[in-house]
C-alpha cells in the first residue's frame, strides 16, 4: 500500500514541480512569456475548452471512488486496483492544472490561472494519504 501511495503521491508533486519549475522559467524570462497573447480566437476555444474540461474533471475525479464498478474492484483487488483508479483520479486533476498553468503563462489570461489554482485545490480533496489509501480498499460490508 505504501508504493502505490508513493506513485500516487509523486504524480502529484511531479506535477507541482512542473508547475513550479515552468513558473520560474516564464517569470526569470528564460521562456519568452505571453507569446499567444494576440491570438484572441485561439485564447478563446482553448479557454472553452479548459474550462469544460476543468468543469468536468474535478467532480468526476471527486467522485470516481464512488462509482460502483470502481468500488467493487477497490474493494475486492485493494492496492492492485488502487494504482490504476488512483493515477486515473490523480491524472484528472493534475494534467489540466499544468495544461491550464502553461496557458497562463502563453496567453497572460488570468483565468487560465484561476483553473490551475483550483484544480491544485481540488487535489487536496483526493490526496494520497496512507490511511486514506486503506480506507479506500477497505470493505464496507
Amino acid at each position: 500500500m505504501k508504493k502505490v501511495r508513493n506513485i500516487l503521491l509523486s504524480i502529484f508533486l511531479g506535477s507541482l514541480g512542473i508547475v513550479v519549475v515552468l513558473g520560474i522559467l516564464f517569470e526569470t524570462d528564460i521562456l519568452p512569456e505571453g507569446i499567444l497573447h494576440g491570438h484572441k480566437q485561439a485564447e478563446f476555444i482553448l479557454a472553452s475548452v479548459m474550462q469544460l474540461l476543468t468543469i468536468c474533471c474535478i467532480p468526476l475525479a471527486i467522485r470516481l471512488f464512488r462509482f460502483k464498478k470502481v468500488r467493487t474492484s477497490l474493494q475486492n483487488d485493494g492496492a492492485k486496483a488502487l494504482l490504476p483508479w488512483g493515477t486515473l483520479r490523480m491524472c484528472l486533476l493534475c494534467v489540466p492544472m499544468v495544461v491550464n498553468a502553461i496557458c497562463y503563462w502563453l496567453f497572460i489570461s488570468p483565468g487560465f490561472g484561476y483553473m490551475a489554482i483550483i484544480l491544485f485545490l481540488c487535489v487536496f480533496f483526493v490526496f494520497p494519504t496512507l490511511e486514506r489509501c486503506v480506507a479506500e480498499t477497505a470493505r464496507n460490508d
